[in-house]
């Protein structure tokens, strides 16, 4: 007599949150997952991925459920993949299962997303501009002040209350070096140990944009040294600790165009 084979099957969801990392990260593990069972957390890399597991019930044998959490110029992608091996064989293991599955996926992701929008209004986000010159040089700027005084960053600052990130990176650039500045595009995005402007600890982030410098003459307003560095440069300088993971992506750039 044969074994009766049990339905497996996989079921993936994109959803593009208007949030930080940090945000969508926290937010999706507030809420949870839309399965009627408490789950066991094996995996958390905070804010980049987590994986939770079901006990059986409710229609399955086993459910894994993967959530990854990537950085985006138009907020965070999140992308969830249920992994289910149904309890019962044939239609109501497998159609039926997906089904009802998939409509608690969707409704659970509608108010996940507004969720992490909301709370991303209540956090004070940085932008930073890695400013390229036509020798495919990046402009670097040197804290003048404060604990991290010495270190080396990107020009830019925090966003205001309502406030787009690229115009928050124009307004920075203006007040801090004099120049207008036209942003290309997104290079990447790292969380911000600590408090930012009086926040929760940790919900910020950094988000990096490439640009030109399209008006004005440098001004060093706010550092006491800028400098052009050419890529083979970067690793010379000691950086400040939330910049030096964007290197990579700066070098890139550079190397590229």
């Amino acid at each position: 007599m044969s074994a009766t084979l049990l339905p497996v099957f996989q079921l993936r969801f994109t959803t593009l949150v208007e949030a930080p990392l940090t945000v969508a990260f926290d937010v999706a593990r507030a809420l949870g997952r839309p399965w009627p069972h408490p789950l066991q957390e094996v995996v958390s890399e905070r804010p980049w991925r987590d994986v939770h597991v079901a006990p059986p019930g409710n229609g399955w044998r086993t459910l894994v459920h993967t959530r990854s959490f990537t950085a985006t110029a138009a907020g965070t992608l999140v992308e969830e993949q249920v992994d289910v091996e149904a309890a019962l064989p044939g239609w109501l293991g497998g159609p039926t299962l997906r089904r009802r599955l998939v409509r608690a996926m969707q409704a659970h992701l509608d108010a996940y997303a507004a969720a992490a929008a909301r709370r991303a209004q209540e956090v004070t986000q940085v932008v930073g501009a890695a400013l390229v010159d036509d020798r495919q040089r990046v402009l670097v700027a040197q804290r003048g002040s404060g604990p991290l005084a010495g270190l080396w960053e990107f020009p830019g600052g925090k966003v205001e209350p309502g406030e787009p990130e690229v115009a928050a990176l124009v307004r920075e650039c203006r007040e801090e070096l004099g120049v207008g500045i036209t942003p290309r595009a997104f290079l990447g995005e790292v969380p911000l140990d600590g408090v930012v402007a009086g926040g929760v600890p940790g919900a910020s982030t950094l988000r990096l944009w490439w640009g030109r410098i399209t008006a004005g003459e440098l001004v060093a307003h706010e550092h006491s040294e800028l400098r052009w560095l050419g890529p083979e440069e970067l690793e010379d300088l000691d950086w400040i600790p939330a910049d030096r993971p964007l290197l990579p992506a700066v070098r890139a750039l550079l190397v590229d165009r």
